[in-house]
């Protein structure tokens, strides 16, 4: 039995149809070269979605690889209870460096995680401030922040949770600016000012009762890539200071350059009360997740041991040695090669092409912060109207894309471009060629489709 065929047999896979997956000529993936993924049969395949977002400089960087060699003949593991290690350590000092306004660093292992602990950190610091009632939550609508109860909780995706909703905590939702789809339409100030002016009434009516309000900065990652106009996250910061709310900035998926900047809330100096950081943390090579605290937040937690003010929330891995010390040999990497310098012409690159993809008639709109961009696919440009689901329109283009040498991944009707940060300009002008190349292929079938429809629509007519 070959590895596809044990794969299928016994793996259970995330996010995946797996009675769709036992159909499926399946990719094993054995090794990574650069901006390269390289199968069992030894073909090689761009990755385009950066290894699901996290990978930074490229597979087998050297720089990485000999950090964690070194860490190795150290130690790989040990508890972070009662316990500390230099790279826990040296990261924390870097992280709180990036962030002037942060102060105090608690590690965990995921994004999900990341955001649980942000969750209740803001919980229970009301709670040792004596605003016992302050213990909802403000969310933004299509909002994702994970998978755990408390992340599915301060999450707005039907098609992902809704089965779970019985096990969830109640939040407000906010309205996203999302412009494409703003119910009245209009420009990006408008839909951003309609936006505010519905967070402002929430946080109005129920400050008293809301700990925190919990956001991705500038763009929506898995909600379909959805930009927030100019100026609103620092609107954001203001109105929830002026509600006594705290911020609570996600950035597991915009962190670490993928929006151009090392943290997406610089670019509008908007600093957050707690920021969640993962997947790019360590470049993309170990599990490794921080929530980052203002002082202020952390003096709360502090008392006499009879008082039990502590966080009292941890885990096995915690501050893994290994994965402190790639991370920081990731962010040694990114002053050492100049990559926020180099993402910009990047960024410049693939904005020139966005004009050749608007002239496909499947593409609504395109949506980029940085280096996250999102296609989003329609059955009519003036309408708006969507795909539907069954049609699967994301899966045809990756299909396409995949046989070219390109790796992608959907959300449902919106096609993903998360490049790794650090790929050469032949090769992002090899990643959008491709991505044109699927979709206008794709874009033409379902006219064949459509033209046969129509043409066996009139003969039935005529009959």
């Amino acid at each position: 039995m070959d590895l596809a065929a044990k794969d299928k047999k016994y793996v259970w896979h995330p996010f995946t149809q797996m009675k769709d997956w036992a159909k499926e000529d399946i990719l094993v993936i054995e090794r990574g070269e650069g901006s390269y993924l390289i199968d069992t049969q030894g073909r090689r395949y761009l990755d385009g979605v950066s290894s699901l977002w996290c990978n930074v400089h490229g597979h087998q960087v050297p720089e990485i690889d000999q950090a964690i060699e070194d860490q190795l003949g150290k130690i790989a593991h040990t508890t972070f209870l009662g316990l500390t290690h230099p790279s826990a350590i040296l990261l924390a000092e870097k992280l709180v460096k990036l962030n002037p306004g942060l102060s105090r660093v608690f590690y965990s292992d995921s994004g999900s995680e990341a955001v649980e602990i942000a969750l209740k950190m803001a919980f229970q610091y009301w709670q040792h401030r004596g605003l016992r009632k302050k213990s909802k939550f403000v969310r933004l609508k299509h909002a994702y922040h994970g998978d755990t109860i408390g992340a599915v909780s301060v999450g707005g995706m039907d098609l992902f949770h809704e089965i779970f909703h019985p096990l969830l905590f109640k939040c407000f939702e906010a309205p996203s600016p999302y412009v494409y789809r703003w119910p009245k339409g209009g420009p990006p100030v408008k839909v951003r000012d309609g936006a505010l002016s519905a967070l402002e009434s929430i946080l109005k009516k129920n400050h008293r009762e809301i700990a925190a309000l919990i956001m991705e900065p500038l763009i929506q990652g898995a909600a379909g890539m959805i930009t927030q106009p100019k100026g609103y996250i620092s609107a954001v910061r203001k109105l929830t200071r002026r509600y006594n709310v705290l911020l609570i900035f996600d950035e597991v998926a915009t962190g670490f350059g993928r929006t151009g900047t090392m943290f997406a809330y610089e670019q509008e100096r908007a600093v957050p009360d707690l920021l969640t950081l993962a997947k790019g943390l360590t470049g993309g090579y170990l599990p490794l997740a921080a929530t980052l605290a203002s002082e202020e937040i952390y003096k709360a937690f502090l008392g006499n041991y009879k008082e039990f003010k502590a966080f009292f929330h941890g885990h096995t891995f915690t501050a893994n040695p290994l994965a402190c010390r790639a991370a920081i040999a990731s962010l040694e990497l990114f002053e050492k090669r100049g990559l926020l310098d180099l993402i910009q012409k990047r960024i410049a690159q693939t904005q020139k092409r966005w004009a050749a993809f608007k002239e496909l008639s499947i593409v609504g709109d395109i949506r980029q912060a940085g280096l996250m961009i999102g296609i989003e696919l329609v059955q009519n440009q003036k309408t708006k109207q969507s795909f539907d689901l069954k049609e699967q329109i994301g899966v045809q283009v990756i299909r396409r894309a995949r046989a070219k040498g390109l790796i992608l991944r959907p959300l449902g009707s919106v096609i993903v471009l998360m490049p790794v940060l650090s790929m050469s300009e032949e090769e992002v002008e090899k990643l959008l060629d491709i991505t044109y190349e699927s979709i206008k292929e794709t874009n033409d079938s379902l006219s064949v489709f459509r033209r046969r429809g129509s043409v066996l629509r009139r003969k039935s007519l005529r009959l």
